[in-house]
């Protein structure tokens, strides 16, 4: 980690942010901070003694090639990056239909893919380096309303195994932190903070962010947060029927709403 050269998209807030603080403590470490709100990431990284800021979109077509260009002229390797950038909108399928699948898919997914290809020469001359996608429990296991996040972080999921397979003979580990409930801006959790009986499920964008420096340069090939909740993608696969019957009930505690619901496009920066 000493010396590392990374890059976190999303680190306006929540886990992009104290990711970004997570790495800044490693001796020598040199951040790119990559979101859609200028003013917090200059903010974010005047207080951690600088950093190479790069405000995009990262659905918009030139995003990606931008954001690599940047890196190179400033850092000439990348040493880790960090996909965390994301959204969620609620939504029954019935009701909220194929569009809100495809933005899900536009931004959860397709971002990502494009800014790892962007970057992947950079990272294979920097090897060995590391990949980290930060997907989600909803990866493994889906909910009514949220089905189309639960696609977009499925196919994440996905494609980061196979990618690892393809990347490690050239020294480009990829590791996938998948969070629980996290409290942080674009996912306040109010609904499950709320009550002291779902209040135990929530956790902290600083737990996610160790996570994502054990997935990234310590190895690791994957990490739930909070680490239990790998026993929900267990039974996923040993009782389906039977995680289906228990996600059935309590609708609303287990989609909480998020920063997202209600805001168009154009406001979608409260997520990354």
């Amino acid at each position: 980690m000493r010396g590392v050269i990374a890059l976190v998209t999303g680190a306006s807030s929540g886990i992009g942010e104290a990711t970004a603080r997570r790495l800044a403590r490693e001796p020598g470490a040199r951040l790119a901070l990559v979101a859609r709100r200028a003013e917090r990431l200059a903010a974010l990284a005047d207080e951690l003694g600088g950093a190479t800021v790069v405000a995009a979109d990262l659905t918009e077509p030139e995003a990606p090639a931008r954001i690599a260009r940047a890196v190179e002229d400033e850092h000439g390797r990348l040493d880790l990056l960090v996909n965390n950038a994301g959204a969620a909108w609620r939504g029954a399928f019935a009701e909220a239909g194929w569009e809100n699948v495809r933005r899900h898919m536009e931004l959860n997914f397709d971002a990502q893919v494009r800014l790892t290809e962007a970057l992947l020469p950079l990272l294979r001359r920097s090897a060995p380096s590391a990949i980290v996608n930060v997907a989600s429990t909803a990866a493994r296991v889906s909910r009514a309303t949220s089905g189309a996040y639960s696609a977009s972080k499925f196919a994440l999921a996905g494609w980061s195994d196979a990618l690892h397979l393809e990347e490690a003979p050239h020294g480009v580990h990829v590791g996938l932190v998948l969070p629980g409930y996290v409290a942080t801006e674009g996912f306040p959790q109010r609904e499950l903070v709320a009550s002291r009986l779902t209040r135990w499920l929530v956790s902290t964008p600083e737990r996610v962010a160790d996570a994502i420096v054990e997935a990234g340069p310590v190895g690791r090939a994957e990490r739930y947060v909070p680490r239990p909740y790998w026993l929900a993608a267990a039974a996923r696969v040993l009782a389906p029927g039977l995680v289906r019957r228990a996600t059935s009930g309590g609708r609303l505690a287990l989609a909480p709403r998020t920063g997202a619901d209600g805001q168009d496009r154009s406001e979608r920066g409260v997520a990354d």
